[in-house]
C-alpha cells in the first residue's frame, strides 16, 4: 500500500513538472517589446521619442508622406533632425508636447521614398542624442484612415519647421 502511495504521488509530481517545464525554458511572449501598430517605434534617438512612424506614399513612391507622434517630455523647446536617402528636415516641438506629424503640423514630404509595401532607411536625431537610423515601413491609401495622408500630386518635398 505504501509504495503505491508513493507511486502515484512520484507520477503526480512528475506529470506537474513535465506539464511546466516548458514555461522555464521558452520565452514569454508578454515580455518581447514590439510595436503593435502598422508603424514602428524609433529606439532612442535622443530627448524626444518618436512612436508609431510610418511613410504613406503615393502609389508609385515619388512622395512619401512621414507620419509620426513625436513626444518631448522635457522642459525644453527641442529639435528633431529627419533625414530620408540624403533629404534632411527638422521639426521643432516645444518643450512638455506631443507632436502627431502630418496631423498637428505640416506634412514632413519626401521624394523617391519606395513603393508601398517596402521599406526606407529613416535617420533621426534629437538633442545631443547620437541619432538612430532604422527601417520605416511605406505604406499606400488602400485602409481607408491613411487616404488623408496620401501626398497629393501637387505636393512637393519641402523642408517642414
Amino acid at each position: 500500500m505504501k509504495s503505491r502511495l508513493i507511486a502515484s504521488l512520484a507520477l503526480g509530481a512528475a506529470v506537474v513538472l513535465g506539464t511546466t517545464g516548458c514555461n522555464m525554458l521558452a520565452p514569454q511572449a508578454t515580455t518581447i517589446q514590439y510595436s503593435a501598430s502598422d508603424g514602428i517605434n524609433v529606439p532612442d534617438s535622443g530627448p524626444l521619442k518618436v512612436r508609431n512612424a510610418l511613410i504613406i506614399a503615393n502609389e508609385d513612391g515619388t512622395l512619401g508622406n512621414l507620419v509620426a507622434a513625436v513626444v518631448n517630455s522635457t522642459d525644453d523647446d527641442l529639435s528633431l533632425n529627419v533625414s530620408v536617402d540624403g533629404q534632411p528636415q527638422t521639426l521643432q516641438v516645444s518643450a512638455n508636447t506631443t507632436v502627431s506629424l502630418g496631423v498637428d503640423s505640416a506634412p514632413m514630404l519626401f521624394d523617391n521614398v519606395g513603393k508601398p509595401g517596402a521599406t526606407v532607411a529613416v535617420s533621426f536625431q534629437s538633442g545631443e542624442g547620437e541619432g538612430v537610423r532604422v527601417d520605416v515601413p511605406i505604406l499606400d491609401g488602400t485602409l481607408p484612415y491613411y487616404t488623408q495622408f496620401v501626398p497629393t500630386p501637387a505636393a512637393t518635398a519641402t523642408p517642414v519647421g
